[in-house]
């Protein structure tokens, strides 16, 4: 426990699992603007991976990674084994809420939740950082993230930063590396579906139910898979109302890769 006579520097958490790029930096340049010392953790977490899912041979490039933290803002990583991490079965896990959790990439991944949140906090008690900086891309987590630290009391500011896009409006993801050539052409079809929704959200159009499902319908129409296109309240990501702060969410695999993406209406 930190003492009461001695002033500790605040320290910013930026939580990643590697195979970084611009869109990782850019949370560290923005855990950058507080005081004090930025800590980046690079761990590819067995936990929030179900067993037919790519943890196996999810990209893990951490020679490199050092190198662009070193080049960056970041001034100290924190690169734990799994063996590190989880010295015996992890049998006490976060469960978050059902109404948040179970939903959207709940239901479409079973267990992903309760690994995210088991390691985030296991990553907080490790670093022990005043503020931690999450990217809105996965905007679910992101809201999954802050409930947990509401709930537990925890005094950790999350910190929200918006989505890092290429020229063509595709988020930045370490999945893309996944894409062949064309598919790489052809995943910017989910930024612009959404977009679309949003749209027609704007535009007046009442009945969200069926701009979702013509959503999914084009982008199935062009040989994707959807799992969701989703219009949602902001705050807790629950069904609409009329006046409230709203999120379009797309998750859909092209190919063998799953994308996913979100946008602020």
């Amino acid at each position: 426990m930190r003492s009461s006579l001695v002033k500790y520097p605040d320290i910013s958490l930026v939580p990643t699992m590697g195979n970084l790029h611009e869109g990782h930096l850019s949370l560290v340049r923005r855990a950058r603007e507080r005081p004090g010392i930025v800590v980046a953790s690079v761990f590819v977490n067995p936990l929030q991976f179900a067993p037919h899912e790519d943890f196996a041979t999810y990209p893990r490039t951490l020679e490199r990674d050092f190198e662009l933290l070193a080049g960056g803002d970041c001034d100290l990583v924190f690169a734990p084994s799994a063996r590190e991490m989880y010295p015996e079965e992890q049998s006490v896990k976060v469960h978050p809420a059902k109404a948040l959790g179970d939903m959207l990439e709940g239901a479409v991944r079973p267990g992903f939740f309760i690994g995210v949140c088991t390691v985030v906090l296991k990553l907080f008690n490790i670093v022990r950082p005043n503020t931690a900086v999450f990217g809105k891309k996965d905007y679910q987590q992101l809201r999954v993230i802050q409930n947990m630290v509401r709930q537990f009391s925890l005094p950790i500011e999350i910190i929200e930063a918006e989505t890092i896009r290429g020229a063509d409006g595709l988020a930045l993801s370490s999945r893309n590396g996944y894409l062949s050539a064309s598919e790489r052409n052809e995943a910017v079809q989910l930024p612009l579906v959404l977009r679309q929704v949003a749209g027609e959200v704007q535009s007046g159009h009442d009945n969200w139910a069926q701009v979702e499902r013509n959503a999914a319908d084009v982008l199935r129409a062009r040989g994707w898979q959807p799992d969701y296109v989703a219009i949602r309240e902001r705050s807790a990501l629950r069904m609409p109302a009329a006046g409230q702060s709203l999120v379009v969410l797309g998750a859909a695999r092209l190919g063998t890769t799953r994308l996913i993406d979100s946008l602020e209406i």
